[in-house]
This record gives structure tokens, sequence and C-alpha cells, in this order.
């Protein structure tokens, strides 16, 4: 494969993803963009940062930890190999927060109803 072909493509939806990344230090930005670029480079990304979340119809999680802190970053796939971002948060506690889920699944819902809409505007 070429050096410079990308298995992915990471992409924003609204602003949900960029608003948790404007809050984050310098060091944890710098620790998610290469995160995002090890996703989109490696054709079998590690599960200890990318990895599908049990009971959720196509949601995944991007880990990202420094130190003793741990990030996720929900996403899911809009066709193979594009990947979409929807809501990020700092990890507190061992389980990930039904609530934190609960958002991106509104999220990637909110991203399929706008594409499908886009895909078939409605005749007047």
């Amino acid at each position: 494969m070429d050096k410079n072909q990308k298995y992915r493509k990471i992409v924003f939806f609204k602003s949900y993803f960029q608003n948790f990344f404007n809050q984050q230090s310098k060091k944890v930005k710098e620790k998610i963009v290469w995160t995002f670029d090890l996703i989109e480079d490696l054709q079998r990304v590690p599960e200890i940062y990318f990895k599908h979340i049990e009971d959720t119809d196509g949601l995944y999680e991007i880990r990202v930890q420094i130190g003793s802190d741990i990030f996720r970053i929900f996403c899911f796939f809009d066709k193979k190999n594009l990947v979409v971002l929807a809501n990020g948060f700092q990890k507190k506690t061992q389980k990930t927060s039904k609530k934190e889920i609960e958002l991106a699944l509104k999220i990637k819902a909110a991203y399929e109803n706008e594409k499908q809409e886009f895909n078939n505007p409605r005749r007047i």
C-alpha cells in the first residue's frame, strides 16, 4: 500500500467534538491528534486506541490516555472508511457513562437523519 494512502478518514459532525477538543491542554490535543493519525494510518488499529462499544449499534470509542488521565471520543462509521466524530469526555470512573453513550447515539441518529434528508430532499 502507498505510504500516503489512508485506511480511514476522520471527519467532524457539527461542533460536538470541536467544543471538547478546544477545552483540552496542548499536551492532550497533541495526543488526540497522534491517536487520530494512528486510526487513519493503520489497517488494524489496536483495541487500546479504538474499540467497538458493546451492546450499541455501531458506536466506537477512540481511547486516549496521558498518564492517569483517560479521554474517550465516541465515533461511528459512515460507509467503510469514514469515521465520524461525536462527543468526547474525560473518563473519571472505570465504567463509561451511560449519559455519554446516550448522547453519542443521539448524535449518530441526528447525523444519519441529516444525511438521509440531504440525499433525499423533499419535493414541493
